[in-house]
């Protein structure tokens, strides 16, 4: 890849940089003789490229990308870095900035998740010819996955367990890796990401379902929404989409169709918005056909989440009764597989499932009364 690293001149002040040798600094924007001729001084001794984009540049070329340095003239490449401080202006902005999204901070929409509302992903994609799943026409998911690990602090017995371990075997490579919602994981696992990992490919190659070693470097744990979309995933004329929106289901963590989806409607909003010139709507409009396209399906996904890991024998349970139920087993394969929409299979399986209807009710319940 060629990656063009480029020292910029600011829009407004310069880049004071602390050293000769030129640091990270800070800016500095002069509004005083004094200050402008300390300016004038910082810029005449220290204007030399920054030591940290030598780092970067050298981290990048022994990585085996070309790599490129300017200063004022463009140069061609693939993507560039820039340490200039300039300012984007736009008059609308979709915010794709992942779930700890700094646009939704900035906006109030979301102060932060609590470890109770996102899950650790501990993620492995690794080729084919290095690590693979023994049947690669198996998709293979376990609900209640455990290492072993102590009691958590609230006296649970290890019986009931809150991992998540799967395996997606692709045509060139495995995605294989386990997950836990991080106060879980943080109050009753001991070991560090990888060594879960580590210990969870062991036990599959012990059985017989994966062959192959586990590769490090193809190892990318990283944090998941699971509570549901925000209330607001807007502001303005700032959309949020994806993660930052939340827009994950809560009780498979699947989040990459639902990011393709919420930015998609973000894009249709702010088409019509410049049809219709109503830029204060724009939010509003913006969340009503969230809601609309995707907001009952991930409104239950968080009830469901919260019934059925608030005991995960009840997955067991239902482990077992699905080869005696083949009707409802169909249905949620359809939906798995896209042959059925989601309101259509939600108002067939709780037409076949009363006790279940019950639960969810009782769940819509305590959400409202945390009000």
């Amino acid at each position: 890849m060629r990656v063009v690293l480029a020292d910029l001149k600011s829009d407004r002040g310069f880049v004071n940089k602390d050293t000769v040798v030129g640091g990270y600094g800070s800016r500095l924007d002069p509004f005083s003789r004094v200050t402008r001729i300390y300016a004038w001084q910082k810029r005449y001794f220290h204007d030399v490229p920054s030591v940290h984009m030598a780092y970067v540049a050298a981290i990048l070329a022994r990585a085996g990308h070309d790599v490129k340095w300017t200063r004022d003239e463009v140069v061609d490449g693939d993507v560039a870095l820039a340490r200039d401080g300039l300012r984007f202006t736009a008059p609308t902005v979709i915010a794709a900035d992942g779930v700890h999204s700094v646009m939704a901070r900035r906006l109030g929409l979301n102060p932060g998740w609590p470890a109770t509302h996102v899950a650790l992903d501990m993620m492995e994609e690794t080729s084919r010819t290095v690590l693979r799943a023994v049947d690669p026409s198996t998709l293979w998911v376990a609900y209640g996955y455990e290492p072993d690990a102590r009691p958590d602090s609230i006296g649970a017995p290890r019986g009931l367990c809150q991992g998540y371990a799967y395996i997606f075997p692709k045509r060139d490579h495995v995605n294989i890796g386990i997950g836990y919602v991080l106060s879980h994981y943080r109050r009753a696992i001991d070991a560090s990401p990888y060594e879960l990992q580590r210990a969870f490919v062991d036990r599959l190659r012990s059985r017989g379902i994966v062959a192959g070693e586990s590769a490090r470097g193809n190892f990318t744990p990283f944090l998941i929404p699971v509570a549901g979309p925000l209330r607001r995933p807007g502001d303005g004329r700032v959309l949020l989409a994806g993660d930052a929106g939340g827009f994950v289901n809560a009780f498979t963590a699947e989040g990459i169709y639902y990011a393709m989806v919420s930015g998609d409607l973000a894009a249709r909003a702010i088409v019509d918005d410049a049809a219709s010139w109503s830029g204060w709507k724009l939010a509003d409009r913006y969340r009503r056909t969230c809601q609309a396209e995707i907001g009952a399906e991930l409104r239950d996904s968080v009830w469901i989440q919260r019934f059925l890991f608030s005991d995960p024998r009840r997955i067991a349970r239902m482990i077992r009764a699905a080869p005696h139920q083949p009707a409802i087993t169909q249905l949620i394969l359809d939906y798995a597989m896209g042959r059925r929409p989601y309101r259509s299979v939600r108002r067939r399986l709780l037409a076949r499932s009363p006790g279940l209807a019950r639960h969810l009710v009782v769940e819509v319940l305590k959400s409202i009364a945390r009000r």
